[in-house]
């Protein structure tokens, strides 16, 4: 299974595409998309929209996976993240791609095994779980992260899934199953 993985940012928008074959990770490629700083918004998501569209057609996932968006104590900067995260999701939908969604803990979680991980904790950890000769940049690291993020929650959720129809009727309260 080959997975992408994005990391949504307006001015630079991380990738990371991986592979899995049982419970082995393959590094295929990583890198960023950027956009001009002083370009107008329009413009700037057209550029993430397009760039994304070429890493698909390039590398040709089963699925991806991005970062959720965090809310900043900048509220204008977070809208504009999340306008930059509805770009990047059109072009994974448009290509008829499984889109999977993980926190920023998440993703720190699955990578270095606690969600207050600073970004060179992940980029390390990145690096020794695909064993790259490097550290990936950090935009490219946390992309990688989101699909080595899916890639070990993706048997889970199978399995999940293959059990919902016995878990009918079941639900929550107060935080148990009753």
């Amino acid at each position: 299974m080959i997975i992408l993985g994005i990391d949504p940012g307006l001015r630079t928008t991380g990738f990371g595409v991986i592979e899995k074959q049982g419970s082995k990770l393959r590094y295929i490629a990583s890198g960023t998309i950027k956009t001009v700083a002083e370009g107008e918004l329009p413009g700037r998501l057209k550029i993430i929209l397009r760039g994304i569209v070429e890493v698909v057609a390039t590398y040709r996932p089963d699925c991806a996976a991005i970062e959720k968006v965090f809310v900043n104590v900048n509220p204008q900067s977070t809208l504009l993240l999340g306008q930059a995260r509805g770009a990047a999701i059109t072009a994974l939908v448009s290509a008829d791609l499984d889109v999977a969604e993980y926190t920023a803990l998440q993703v720190k979680q699955a990578v270095v095994g606690h969600g207050k991980a600073a970004k060179e904790q992940v980029q390390d950890m990145v690096a020794r779980l695909l064993v790259l000769p490097g550290l990936p940049g950090s935009d490219a690291a946390d992309a990688l992260g989101v699909a080595i993020c899916h890639a070990n929650s993706h048997d889970a959720l199978a399995l999940i899934g293959a059990l919902a129809p016995g878990l009918k009727g079941l639900r929550m309260k107060r935080g148990r199953l009753v």
